[in-house]
């Protein structure tokens, strides 16, 4: 049932300069769950700010967003409101140099990268997406989020991200009939109980971040380029070590059905400072390499 159904709207409209795709901006790995809807009303997203929780509906209309926020944090909210569908995006940075780029680029020209902080937030569904089918890591955050959240404020059935504070206090065996593992739980933990350091540091320098995420043990490339090109809209971050990304890279640049990293970051070189908005483009626009071949299945963790 919808929360707050009472409690009063602040509402931000902003004129749009450029078009935006608000469905292909923000609904995108690491804020996709049960905090995220995207339908005919527009497109809502329930999230944790400084000053408590919030809810947010963004929808179109004459060329104008229409922003509508509630909660204790709805202020803050639409204070960030611009950075979140990417007002201060540059896809006039990429200049595509192979006919599927610019083909990406032509379909995808109100595609834009989003900030939209809160690190923690975004690491959590991220590390619970290693080495596991989407399938699997999407059951896992939806029963986490609904065990561990509470109801998002608003007229709404959306609920609130978990509470990194509350996943702080688990022991790893907490996580097991969620279907995770010892590892991933243990590095979600260990995220949680760093929560306020690692807030701080996500708001400097881009290299900083990178190298502050790969101190913590169980975050790699993949976990930190994953968080980064949703939490600071970083243009360049690749995701290396992910299971398809090769593959579609491959095929889309090269006609190769199969790649590597290594063979994707060679295609990828020309774009460098703009990698990650070229994947962005192509696993939207380019399509999927040919299927076939053994698949990442899911796995029974129980005793793990």
């Amino acid at each position: 049932m919808p929360t707050a159904l009472a409690g009063r709207s602040r509402t931000r409209v902003l004129s749009l300069s450029r078009a935006l795709d608000l469905r292909g901006t923000l609904v995108v790995k690491g804020l996709k769950g049960p905090s995220l809807r995207a339908g005919s009303d527009g497109l809502w997203r329930a999230t944790r700010t400084g000053s408590g929780p919030a809810t947010v509906r963004l929808r179109i209309e004459s060329r104008k967003l229409i922003a509508d926020a509630w909660g204790d944090g709805a202020g803050l909210a639409l204070e960030q409101v611009p950075e979140w569908v990417g007002e201060h995006d540059d896809p006039a940075a990429l200049i595509p140099v192979h006919p599927a780029v610019e083909r990406a680029a032509r379909l995808g020209r109100g595609l834009r990268l989003p900030t939209v902080g809160g690190l923690v937030e975004v690491l959590i569904p991220t590390i619970l997406a290693q080495k596991v089918t989407g399938i699997e890591a999407g059951r896992s955050y939806q029963q986490l989020a609904g065990r561990y959240g509470e109801p998002a404020p608003g007229p709404t059935t959306l609920g609130l991200p978990p509470d990194p504070a509350r996943l702080a206090e688990l022991n790893y065996y907490d996580f097991h009939p969620l279907g995770v593992e010892r590892r991933r739980a243990e590095i979600i933990i260990r995220v949680c109980r760093d929560a306020d350091r690692i807030g701080t540091v996500s708001k400097g320098g881009l290299a900083g971040v990178y190298e502050y995420l790969h101190r913590i043990p169980g975050i790699g490339p993949w976990t930190s380029a994953s968080a980064l090109a949703v939490v600071r809209g970083d243009p360049d971050a690749v995701p290396v070590g992910d299971f398809h990304l090769p593959n579609t890279v491959a095929w889309a640049l090269a006609g190769e059905p199969r790649g590597t990293d290594g063979r994707m970051l060679e295609l990828l070189a020309p774009y460098e400072g703009q990698r990650g908005r070229v994947v962005r483009l192509l696993e939207r626009y380019a399509g999927r390499a040919p299927a076939y071949g053994p698949r990442l299945a899911p796995r029974d963790i129980r005793d793990h």
